[in-house]
């Protein structure tokens, strides 16, 4: 997706050659007239799959997922929470994931009341690298036995080898930036 190729050249910022900050942009401050054409090129490329429901994880894929759903009819967006307050069902599906950014490992958790064996879903999120979050709704989305009808990711860093973890899961990836590397500064894109 070239317009997110240039976004990130031109806006990233890149911290010690191996972090990639979007928060101008992607996960903090949201531009809203790129998440609806990520929302369109997700659609594009899902489009043979029936989509339920699409799922992401708390807090940065809510946005981009949310606004994507338009495009597969208005489906409902699941998050799986990071702090589970005492307000949410405690019949929950869960899983632990790794958190690269923050280097520490946590809980996600989504009630069993909002997935079922009949549900068809797309995971949304906006980066993969190692692939543990991924991992972590798979993990989540198969406890409901709902099928996995693909994951869509905003940034892929090739170099940390989430993809290869998910592929061998059988899933249909579909990432919109896939970057090879960063050097001196700078991003290589596949």
């Amino acid at each position: 997706m070239q317009l997110l190729k240039n976004k990130i050249r031109t806006d990233a910022k890149i911290i010690e050659d191996r972090i990639i900050k979007v928060d101008n942009f992607l996960n903090h401050q949201l531009d809203i007239s790129l998440f609806n054409e990520i929302g369109k090129e997700f659609r594009r490329r899902f489009s043979n799959k029936e989509i339920t429901k699409i799922v992401t994880l708390e807090t940065s894929g809510i946005a981009i997922a949310s606004i994507a759903a338009q495009y597969f009819n208005y489906v409902p967006v699941v998050f799986a929470k990071k702090h589970a307050g005492i307000n949410m069902n405690q019949d929950v599906y869960e899983a632990k994931v790794y958190s690269y950014t923050k280097s520490q490992e946590y809980s996600i958790k989504i009630s069993k009341e909002f997935l079922s064996p009949d549900d068809k879903v797309l995971i949304i999120d906006d980066f993969l690298a190692s692939g543990s979050a991924l991992l972590g709704l798979i993990s989540l989305l198969s406890q409901s036995q709902a099928e996995i009808s693909g994951a869509g990711i905003v940034i892929e860093k090739t170099f940390q080898e989430g993809r290869k973890r998910i592929e061998e899961k059988g899933i249909q990836l579909e990432s919109l930036a896939i970057i090879d590397s960063i050097k001196d500064g700078q991003v290589i894109f596949k």
